[in-house]
């Protein structure tokens, strides 16, 4: 191991537990032990806890398992009033114990206005009848209640209820008693969750969200009450020595509702500012809390607690190492760490621990690699949420993902087999085949990948000389580096199998390749648009790739990610790009977190980059384009180029047979997620 990262392999406490390391594996939605939004209850879920014993394997030190709601989201039963559920608990605590590693389970209060409503649920709760017959399975009043009356995050127009003193007392009840029988399970401590991100805790903390005049609102001391008042219910009901984390936003980093504030942005913070947060760092440590889990932000800034590509690595260890001067319990920094980073500030006395969340879904022995000095072996977390937490939401929409990702986050794009074991698994094939795939993209790859793990003869045809087909562009802006070490770490597993790869041969006839079966991956061609003029724009993936381009004053025509990423590549570039779309909003797109998709937005809005909203483009020129809003008005806009990013469809170079089979963008555009998880479902049938 190299020894810039021995500072993460040294022991340290929380309370009177000792940890053998200093990395966390930070909670996620998705991966809680008594299961995430099953219609069927809350109960033990073993699909979390075999991804955490896989973990804790692998030479983690803490695992806090994603948030586990006190009530279950449906029906409504109280996770204390479930024994059986903690007797399968303390079984699994035997056998993570038994690799070194340590557990604490994190409990929350609820979420309030911050709670993902989906575009299903909404019109659901807004009529009283309707919420009134949902209620038994699903009490939308109760997940939405917040201190005060006000919007929901997802859906404006719901307002949420304002919860009652009752409520809060029956929830610091519920914390006490199931803080217990994590405790006789054998867990080694709990996290309450929490005063971050702007959930329900926070809510109550942040005076921009709680407007109460009773005793859980207005003061500092009144705001910050439902918090100390959970720690101490806690270690009365549990002992002082057993340890309690607190999940803690550090800044909200708001400008106002729903709108975050970029990174070195000068701005009036809404939320909860430096200074505050340094007197409620020490006034939550005081009443009894023993660490913080911290990062920065809320749903209104989610891109801080959630960071996509766009955002710097290590952006929040800036703040959080600041606080740190301010307790004296262990302070833990997440939030896009990069390991080495996070090895300094830690022997520096900078921060105690460091938390990774979504790394541990793409590679589970990533820090096995570490100890073993295989740093390329690590397969990059790319940081695009579309598997793990695409909660999506364009204007006038909730949440538009729809319900069976939200009943199934946690997953990976990059990794099927996270949390979904069952159905993705390498068998070694009854049949040894000679498989033929077609283009060399992340999805040939992936299928070929998993074909030769099955033991099929696998040969790849690529028309070009490098493997990474269209990603290699979409690799390309500056902000996209992991993207570029998932490509090198595609081209570097493809030399550890037996496939063949033949460079520069562009496939026309597949049935004379002689294969008993053919997987054709070709991706897709970009669309043209009817408009005077088209010809002289460039193509998305021209300017992305370099082969032509680009002067000071930029029209981007369509607002999707990739048109939008370009806007953001060629600001950072100091350009002045401008973005004509034709919905009422950029990236709408189910599939893109909300997370990413909110940086963008905000991004392009702090800078004032010029947005063309419900606009059509109707010619474009050598020196600018021409274009009509939705009430008819045209508008000339002068540029030195036009970038067109107006979608793709499929082109496959073969129709689907009984023996061809097409995946990916080539069959259906969509995303990473979509390429690579197809490329399995159809490889692991072969």
């Amino acid at each position: 191991m190299d020894s810039k990262y021995e500072a993460l392999f040294t022991p340290w406490q929380i309370g009177n537990c000792e940890i053998k390391n200093r990395i966390v594996m930070c909670p996620m939605g998705g991966t809680s032990l008594f299961g995430w939004f099953e219609l069927g209850g809350c109960h033990f879920d073993k699909e979390a806890a075999k991804l955490f014993i896989e973990r804790a394997n692998n030479n983690v030190g803490l695992i806090i398992p994603g948030i586990a709601p006190l009530r279950d989201t449906f029906w409504g039963k109280w996770l204390w009033q479930n024994p059986k559920m903690f007797e399968e608990l303390k079984e699994f605590m035997d056998e993570i114990h038994k690799t070194g590693a340590k557990l604490f389970v994190q409990l929350t209060a609820g979420m309030g206005r911050s709670w993902a409503i989906t575009d299903l649920i909404a019109p659901l709760h807004k009529n009283k009848v309707t919420r009134t017959l949902i209620k038994p399975l699903l009490d939308t009043s109760h997940e939405l209640a917040s201190p005060s009356a006000q919007p929901s995050r997802w859906a404006h127009d719901i307002i949420c209820p304002e919860m009652t003193v009752e409520q809060i007392h029956e929830i610091i009840e519920a914390f006490a008693k199931t803080a217990k029988l994590c405790r006789d399970a054998g867990v080694d401590g709990v996290e309450v969750h929490a005063v971050h991100e702007g959930y329900l805790l926070d809510q109550f903390a942040i005076e921009f969200f709680n407007k109460r005049t009773d005793e859980y609102g207005g003061s500092f001391e009144n705001r910050y009450r439902f918090a100390a008042e959970v720690v101490k219910a806690i270690k009365s009901a549990c002992g002082d020595d057993y340890p309690v984390s607190l999940r803690y936003s550090v800044e909200s980093k708001m400008k106002g509702f729903c709108e975050g504030a970029m990174p070195g942005e000068d701005y009036t913070e809404v939320g909860r500012n430096m200074a505050e947060s340094e007197r409620a760092a020490k006034y939550l440590q005081d009443a009894g809390y023993d660490m913080l889990n911290a990062d920065n932000g809320t749903y209104d800034s989610w891109y801080w607690a959630h960071p996509p590509m766009y955002m710097p690595e290590n952006c929040n260890l800036e703040d959080v190492a600041h606080i740190k001067k301010f307790v004296d319990i262990p302070v833990v920094c997440a939030g896009r760490m990069d390991a080495s980073v996070a090895a300094e500030a830690i022997a520096d006395g900078k921060i105690d621990g460091v938390g990774v969340a979504r790394q541990f879904l793409t590679d589970p022995e990533w820090i096995t690699k570490i100890i073993e000095d295989r740093l390329e072996d690590i397969k990059p977390c790319i940081c695009c949420h579309s598997g793990c937490f695409n909660f999506s939401s364009s204007k006038g929409h909730a949440n538009t993902q729809d319900l069976f990702d939200t009943m199934g986050l946690a997953r990976c794009a990059l990794n099927p087999k996270t949390m979904q074991s069952k159905k993705y698994k390498i068998e070694r094939a009854k049949k040894k085949k000679n498989i033929a795939v077609i283009g060399g993209g992340i999805g040939g790859m992936e299928a070929a990948l998993v074909l030769a793990q099955r033991g099929h003869k696998v040969t790849l045809y690529e028309k070009t000389d490098k493997l990474g087909g269209v990603f290699i562009a979409a690799a390309a802006p500056s902000f996209k580096e992991k993207d570029r070490d998932l490509i090198a770490w595609y081209r570097r597993e493809m030399t550890k199998y037996p496939i063949e790869v033949k460079f520069n041969v562009e496939v026309k006839n597949v049935e004379a390749l002689g294969a008993d079966e053919v997987i054709i991956a070709t991706g897709a061609v970009a669309n043209k648009i009817p408009v005077p003029g088209a010809d002289n724009a460039i193509e998305a993936c021209e300017y992305l790739l370099g082969e032509k381009t680009v002067g000071e004053n930029v029209v981007i025509v369509g607002g999707g990610l990739t048109g939008c990423e370009i806007a953001y590549d060629l600001f950072l570039q100091g350009k002045k790009p401008v973005i004509i779309e034709m919905l009422d909003d950029l990236i709408t797109t189910p599939g893109v977190a909300l997370a990413n998709t909110s940086f963008l937005r905000d991004c392009f809005k702090a800078n004032k980059v010029p947005v063309y909203l419900e606009t059509k483009t109707t010619e474009i020129r050598n020196d600018g384009v021409t274009v009509m809003d939705k009430n008819g008005k045209k508008t000339d806009i002068p540029c030195d180029n036009v970038i067109l990013s107006v979608g793709y469809k499929p082109a496959p170079v073969a129709p689907k047979g009984k023996n061809v089979h097409i995946i990916g963008d080539a069959c259906k555009v969509g995303n990473l997620r979509t390429v690579i998880w197809q490329a399995w479902d159809v490889a692991m049938k072969l």
